[in-house]
């Protein structure tokens, strides 16, 4: 097993520069693509749990308490940003987010698609929500990975990152940050 930095690699991906006796950099294939790291030049790494704040049945702008709450993404030049809703009854997506009637409408729509007390669930012991908001859950997902460019998320013009709230007396939700990428050059 190579190493980048402490993390294990197979052997066949990890590269040295020929004719160095210390490497200058490390050049790893992932898929094919190419990551490249010179030598000292460090990855940060950040993992944290966001609290979202408790909200009512529907979906919802989280963009700004999401990234508010993400220490070091300024910090960083590129990377990328990953996010797991720690949750089985709520989703976490891109959508749009300047107009409002977007989320009334999603939130029309599962309704109706998935209906709260439908006959044909089995799973009922936790209330007539319980089982459609599982379901919506799988549907709409609960993970997102975003890019990093010069310490803002990536995000096309109108999107914005949703919470779909599908139970109706939720707490808050809890949102395991990852945060991976190269940090800006240190000013002068």
């Amino acid at each position: 097993m190579g190493t980048l930095k402490g993390f294990p690699y197979p052997p066949a991906m990890v590269r040295r520069r020929p004719g160095r006796r210390a490497p200058h950099a490390t050049t790893v294939f992932t898929r094919g693509h190419l990551l490249r790291q010179k030598a000292g030049q460090p990855l940060y790494w950040h993992q944290t749990i966001i609290r979202l704040k408790a909200r009512p049945r529907g979906f919802h702008l989280v963009t700004n308490e999401i990234v508010t709450q993400v220490p070091g993404l300024a910090s960083l030049r590129v990377g990328l940003l990953h996010l797991l809703l720690q949750h089985t009854s709520a989703s976490l997506f891109l959508n749009e987010n300047a107009d409002p009637d977007v989320r009334n409408d999603f939130a029309h729509w599962s309704d109706h698609a998935i209906p709260d007390g439908a006959r044909y669930f089995v799973h009922t012991l936790e209330g007539a929500d319980d089982m459609p908001a599982h379901v919506k859950s799988g549907l709409l997902g609960v993970a997102l990975t975003l890019p990093i460019s010069d310490g803002r998320l990536q995000l096309g013009t109108w999107q914005g990152i949703y919470l779909g709230e599908h139970r109706s007396d939720a707490e808050g939700r809890s949102v395991l940050a990852t945060l991976w990428g190269e940090p800006k050059p240190e000013q002068k």
